[in-house]
């Protein structure tokens, strides 16, 4: 177990983190980890979502920064933010739609 740990460094500027819910654990692979860049901590959709992990998990936990959500939502939560701050906007009339601040999480 100790090695798996130390096979996941994570580079400077990045985080990582462990995303799953609770009841979903129980059938064994529905917890997994991510690396994602620091940036996001910043972001309004991340924000939401960070707020949500300390409203179940609080602020201090061992490992990776727990999230409360489904792999798939974080995947499209991830999406989201990489399709807003990515380097391929081409459409620079699109850059005003901006993305609503709240996401919401239908597994959480």
């Amino acid at each position: 177990m100790m090695q798996e740990d130390k096979k996941m460094k994570v580079k400077k500027g990045w985080l990582a983190v462990q995303v799953g819910l609770e009841e979903e654990e129980e059938g064994g692979s529905a917890s997994q980890k991510f690396v994602i860049p620091i940036s996001y901590l910043y972001h309004p959709l991340f924000k939401n979502l960070l707020d949500q992990a300390y409203d179940v998990y609080g602020y201090h936990t061992n490992g990776p920064l727990k999230l409360p959500c489904s792999v798939d939502d974080f995947l499209h939560l991830r999406w989201r933010i990489e399709k807003e701050s990515g380097p391929n906007q081409h459409n620079h009339n699109h850059h005003q739609h901006r993305l609503p601040h709240a996401l919401i999480f239908h597994s959480c």
